[in-house]
């Protein structure tokens, strides 16, 4: 595609003025994602984890299938949905996922009944915690039973389950929290991490098991790690900070395309390296180096910065498509492009976009068109929620993908409303609000809290009320950033 390259000071100027703040995304939190999500459908639990499964205007998903809504039914009929709807049970990545976005609208508006959101979704996924052998991933709604096939467990559906964990301590550093995660995450580098092989494993590494997958490895670092070590006291930061160097090290040598500077999805000797299969996408690619640059910033060593950054850039010249100031989803196997938009994708490639304009706000010339893209048409103004996708022929939802389910759920709107929360202020020159609930010992300030994946520094800070029914006397605290990076 080919790209604006602004000549004059004024270029700039104008696209930032032309930029959404950072008011319209959080008002974009509070009416358009919130209106699914607040709601008791969505928040009464379900034999013990929020609801899997609702209806594109947000109801809970009948128990009789004849009484099912158009996009189950088409759903159910269509045989790429066959793995995302099994209504029979109820998923922790789900729940897990649904109570991070609860902490995530916490952190931008520091409403509290978020934040107690937030916690019932976090005592729950306590709850979920399957002694010393990691967590359960799904709980059977007719007998209330958990799973017990622990060699079943992807390293992914474990590194998911501790996301709503994770943003939960994020917020509160609530410390019996914090050594839960510590037990579910040396869990999964015990019985995963395979040091012969070289790599995070599918599944438990005693088990016979070929798959090499770029997500058993991205995941830990995405779904948690680059959220929490900033948080972590020593000795533990100094460990996350070297397992996420041994995982960063793991994608660039094993998943790596120096031909197409992007990452395949199955790293393996057969046919999945290859263009158009599974996870081989701009959306995996994007976000695995990204990840690699925010983990380049957070150890310091500029070989992780350079090396994504310029690779960034490429995909997304490759993704961008002009005619519609939109994304595209992958190269297919032809060498054409999928013009079709899949939610998380799309919110990917913003990100990584939001990113590289901290530092050149030039990537606004995408930016702003992506984005008017993402109001105009992802998202569902009537019920709230982003449409899992829609077609890049006549940019309508594709009915036989329901709004949620049981790989999307929350996680990927309220972080792209997030980052282009933060980035908006800063690439307008404003002071970021973001909120935390640190317990009565701890007072915010520049060596206790950050912003989310990033780095700022504190300018101000306000003590709000204390909070009832927080274990450690937790007070509210806003704090205002300036130079988010």
């Amino acid at each position: 595609m080919k790209s604006f390259t602004p000549e004059k000071p004024e270029d700039i100027k104008n696209l930032i003025d032309n930029a959404f703040d950072k008011e319209f995304w959080k008002d974009h939190l509070q009416i358009d994602l919130m209106k699914f999500w607040d709601r008791p459908e969505a928040y009464e639990l379900d034999d013990g984890l929020f609801p899997t499964y609702r209806t594109n205007t947000g109801e809970k998903l009948p128990k009789d299938k004849n009484q099912w809504p158009e996009e189950f039914t088409a759903a159910a009929a269509d045989p790429n949905m066959s793995g995302l709807i099994k209504t029979d049970y109820n998923f922790v990545r789900a729940h897990s996922r649904q109570t991070y976005a609860y902490g995530i609208a916490f952190h931008m508006t520091g409403k509290k009944h978020y934040l107690e959101l937030c916690r019932k979704g976090a005592l729950a996924l306590v709850d979920a915690i399957d002694g010393n052998y990691g967590m359960f991933v799904t709980k059977d709604k007719a007998t209330g039973h958990w799973d017990s096939k622990r060699n079943l467990r992807t390293s992914q559906d474990l590194a998911y389950g501790i996301t709503g964990l994770g943003m939960y301590y994020f917020l509160t550093h609530d410390v019996g929290i914090m050594h839960r995660i510590i037990q579910i995450k040396d869990y999964i580098f015990n019985n995963y991490m395979d040091d012969d092989k070289g790599y995070l494993t599918w599944l438990p590494k005693r088990e016979k098991n070929s798959e090499i997958q770029i997500v058993a490895q991205l995941d830990q670092l995405y779904a948690y790690m680059l959220m929490i070590t900033p948080s972590l006291p020593e000795p533990y930061r100094s460990v996350w900070k070297k397992d996420m160097k041994k995982i960063a090290d793991i994608l660039i040598t094993q998943f790596y395309s120096e031909k197409y500077k992007f990452f395949w999805g199955t790293a393996d000797t057969s046919n999945h390296m290859a263009l158009g299969t599974d996870h081989t996408d701009f959306g995996h690619s994007v976000k695995t180096f990204w990840v690699i640059l925010k983990i380049g910033e957070m150890l310091g060593d500029p070989f992780y910065i350079d090396f994504a950054r310029p690779k960034i850039e490429k995909i997304l010249n490759d993704a961008y498509i002009e005619e519609t100031g939109s994304w595209a989803r992958r190269i297919n196997a032809d060498g054409t492009l999928d013009t079709d938009k899949e939610w998380w994708i799309l919110a990917e490639l913003d990100q990584a976009a939001e990113i590289l304009s901290i530092h050149d706000p030039s990537y606004y010339q995408y930016l702003n068109n992506t984005h008017k893209y993402w109001r105009d048409i992802m998202t569902d103004h009537k019920h709230g929620e982003i449409w899992h996708m829609v077609s890049g022929k006549d940019n309508k939802p594709v009915i036989s993908f329901p709004k949620v389910h049981n790989w999307k759920t929350s996680l990927h709107s309220f972080e792209h409303a997030l980052f282009s929360y933060m980035t908006a202020a800063r690439v307008k020159n404003e002071l970021c609000p973001l909120y935390y609930a640190l317990p009565e010992w701890e007072e915010a300030s520049q060596h206790t809290v950050s912003p989310y994946m990033f780095f700022g520094n504190v300018e101000k800070r306000n003590q709000g009320e204390v909070l009832e029914n927080m274990p450690d006397g937790n007070r509210i605290w806003k704090v205002k950033f300036n130079g988010i990076h």
